[in-house]
């Protein structure tokens, strides 16, 4: 394990147990449908890409899955949100008129998901859910709706399975805790 890490929160079975679930949920939602997983970089690549794997062989799931992504940044080089978000990177392909589920690694403040919501409500798709590994209520800023949850994630700075800090640790096959010397500057400076 990285030195840096002081606990495990949630193991790659974890991970993959909350996938599972998550993924029959959609699957009887969207049966027979056709749907575009809409990755949030950097942080959802690896749940969009195990949710696309977990759904692509159930019986009776979406009739097709489209993958795209696009990019928002909130967080830049720090720990916490800055409560600006901004788009970095736009989908690839047009969303009117398709059922989209925006897939996210964690909702905290819940402003990236609003300002998604808002964006892509504006582009007229047939229908517009969200589903989040992680869910960390605690500091909700503004009430989103999370259609699709895996797990709920204590009031912690994590990182793993995608989540990084400072571009570090994103790939972790697990969701852990950092120690509390990795923020501060010295630890920062010794790196």
């Amino acid at each position: 394990m990285d030195p840096d890490i002081e606990a495990v929160l949630f193991s790659s079975e974890d991970i993959a147990a909350a996938l599972d679930r998550m993924a029959r949920d959609i699957a009887r939602d969207y049966s027979g449908k056709p749907i575009v997983l809409l990755g949030v970089l950097k942080g959802a690549l690896f749940v969009t890409a195990d949710l696309a794997r977990a759904l692509d062989p159930l019986p009776n799931g979406p009739s097709e899955i489209v993958l795209d992504f696009l990019g928002v940044s909130s967080y830049g080089n720090a720990h916490r949100s800055s409560g600006e978000v901004r788009l970095v990177q736009d989908t690839s392909h047009s969303i009117e008129g398709r059922h989209v589920l925006i897939v996210e690694d964690i909702v905290d403040n819940g402003l990236t998901l609003q300002y998604l919501l808002t964006l892509l409500g504006g582009r007229a798709p047939l229908s517009l859910r969200t589903a989040v590994l992680l869910d960390k209520p605690y500091h909700r800023r503004v009430n989103v709706p999370v259609d699709y949850v895996g797990m709920t994630c204590p009031d912690e700075f994590v990182v793993g399975y995608g989540l990084d800090y400072q571009e570090r640790y994103r790939t972790l096959p697990y969701v852990a805790k950092l120690r509390t010397e990795v923020f501060s500057p010295v630890g920062a400076a010794s790196k």
